[in-house]
């Protein structure tokens, strides 16, 4: 694998509430990076518990002291400070990864200049793929994929939104990329202005790539390189989060229309 260049890389991480010791992992993580960095922890929690567990020079804490949302919390970065990082990493407070994953990941920028955002491979911590790779969903995906009893019935359908059909070890672009691991140009992610603030929580990273789409910029899979998601699927355990999830699927076919096709400007 060639050689690239020294980049700046920064990061954002959004959390409420989190576990310390998933956070923790996450973190140091981050940290193992094998470039210059910088992580912006973003914490959206009512009280201030872990910003003295978290003294480093490439760290910057932000205690926001409420919850103000997924897109919101990582827009944080381009409204309080100047971002001037090569590429901004979008992170869940629950994945962890080795450093050698951040070299064949920026290698696809170097050789596709029209990339905006990548974004590799991601696995249970029983070793089991989630299908992070997807296509944008129509309404009716959505709720197979929500309510337990039609997961089974429309399993033809819910496997064609995340490309089941395809061989998953291979780079690809598609529709949209799920956010928990997404690696921006930072420039792109400053023109896009970050996620739309609208989504509380859910869809902003559908939303994004749709963004992305108007741009006219590519997105990608790179499944060589993984990382372990605990993905707890809130909103099907949780009532409250389930109507968030599904306030955001309304302002998301609201913005784009219900088609599931791409839109481009």
């Amino acid at each position: 694998m060639k050689e690239i260049p020294t980049y700046l890389i920064s990061a954002s991480i959004v959390f409420y509430e989190e576990n310390l010791v998933d956070l923790s992992r996450t973190v140091n993580s981050f940290l193992a990076c094998p470039f210059p960095k910088k992580l912006f922890l973003i914490d959206n929690s009512p009280i201030n518990n872990f910003e003295e567990k978290f003294k480093h020079p490439d760290i910057r804490y932000v205690f926001v002291g409420k919850n103000i949302g997924f897109g919101a919390g990582h827009n944080l970065v381009l409204e309080r400070f100047n971002l001037q990082s090569d590429f901004h990493l979008v992170l869940n407070p629950d994945v962890c990864f080795a450093p050698t994953i951040f070299v064949p990941l920026l290698n696809e920028f170097e050789s596709t200049p029209l990339l905006g955002v990548v974004a590799p491979r991601v696995m249970s911590p029983e070793g089991e793929l989630q299908y992070t790779a997807r296509r944008y969903p129509s309404p009716a995906e959505l709720i197979a994929r929500t309510v337990p009893g039609l997961r089974t019935m429309l399993k033809k359908m819910i496997n064609k939104g995340r490309y089941a059909e395809r061989n998953l070890q291979e780079s690809f672009d598609p529709d949209f990329l799920e956010g928990c691991f997404l690696l921006f140009k930072t420039r792109v992610f400053i023109q896009l202005n970050g996620f739309d603030e609208r989504y509380f929580l859910y869809m902003e990273d559908v939303d994004i790539c749709r963004e992305l789409d108007t741009m006219k910029l590519k997105k990608r899979y790179v499944p060589k390189v993984s990382i372990v998601h605990q993905h707890r699927r809130g909103s099907r355990r949780q009532t409250k989060l389930f109507f968030i999830h599904l306030k955001s699927a309304f302002t998301y076919f609201i913005k784009w229309g219900f088609s599931c096709k791409k839109t481009l400007s």
